[in-house]
């Protein structure tokens, strides 16, 4: 049976969060957890979509010129949903659909962690329909559609791309970056997952210009610093305060979670710990300049997560 297999990698944004939206660059790091999507061809008639350990319901629908009409389970896959109104197009023959993102979740509790998993998703579906890895735009506007428009689109980039990069709207620019010599890093799960397009909409209600552009001036003197260990670990302590106080001016809880502790530990022990997701937990990520340092500093105080540096961007393979 002749079918497409395609995956994504997760990410981690470090820098530019929430800053991003006001046209400042981001630094973002893809992780080595994939989302994969399988697409085959099925004996059934029609097309039939499936995600196991998500959820126990099939989704199945038709395509005819374009449109998609759904007989089962639309609701249970709303972003199946608008990567089919993106792509518009499906094989001729009936195929089977299942979807992956097992790895971005916790295995002891089997809570989503957050680090991307509907933008990955996107990716490799997207990626598995067309049988390419040239799918930037396709995912951006099938991600838009799923999100109601909200994002910026670096999850969608650093998915597509993989490695280290540093991302800029309005234009979706994305540059390769090396991951500084000498700079080492650990990241940390809070436990608590968090909902960023809720945390996207308390901005929206909230938003003050003034503070969004002093956090957009900081945002991109970080951006600057990832030449060297040294200009990151000098840079980020003031970063760090000042995403603090625009998470306070808009309510985003960033510093929820533990997050709080661990930047003030870490502080006070010559590290930087930063939170890294939309507020009210997620994954955090601590940074030094030697791992003896990082392991030290974690030990007893935080649920470490054994991700790395994800190098490759989205992958199709055909069997």
């Amino acid at each position: 049976m002749r079918g497409v297999t395609a995956s994504a990698p997760g990410k981690v944004v470090l820098c530019g969060e929430y800053a991003v939206l006001e046209g400042a660059p981001a630094i973002c790091m893809a992780v080595d957890r994939r989302a994969v999507a399988h697409v085959e061809e099925s004996p059934e008639d029609g097309h039939v979509v499936s995600a196991p350990g998500f959820t126990a319901l099939s989704g199945r629908f038709r395509v005819d010129g374009g449109h998609t009409t759904w007989t089962e389970g639309e609701d249970e896959y709303p972003l199946v949903a608008a990567v089919l109104q993106t792509v518009r197009e499906m094989p001729s023959a009936s195929t089977a659909i299942r979807l992956d993102t097992l790895a971005f979740h916790d295995d002891g509790t089997g809570r989503k962690i957050g680090i991307g998993a509907s933008a990955s998703l996107t990716v490799a579906l997207v990626a598995a329909l067309r049988r390419t890895t040239d799918v930037f735009d396709d995912s951006l506007s099938a991600h838009r559609r799923f999100q109601r428009g909200s994002g910026s689109g670096i999850d969608i980039a650093a998915a597509v791309h993989g490695g280290l990069i540093r991302f800029r709207m309005p234009d979706t620019s994305v540059r390769r970056l090396s991951w500084p010599e000498g700079l080492h890093y650990r990241l940390v799960w809070s436990g608590a997952s968090a909902d960023t397009r809720a945390k996207l909409a308390q901005l929206d209600r909230t938003r003050d210009p003034r503070s969004c552009a002093r956090f957009a001036e900081a945002a991109t003197r970080m951006a600057e610093a990832w030449c060297s260990a040294a200009t990151v670990l000098d840079e980020f302590p003031g970063y760090i305060e000042h995403l603090r106080r625009f998470s306070v001016d808009h309510g985003l809880g960033i510093f929820d979670a533990g997050h709080d502790r661990l930047t003030t530990d870490a502080a006070a022990s010559g590290l930087v710990y930063k939170p890294c997701g939309a507020g009210g937990g997620d994954v955090g990520i601590v940074l030094a300049d030697t791992d003896k340092k990082i392991d030290e500093f974690v030990d007893g105080r935080a649920q470490t997560l054994p991700y790395r540096l994800d190098t490759d961007g989205v992958k199709v393979e055909r069997y």
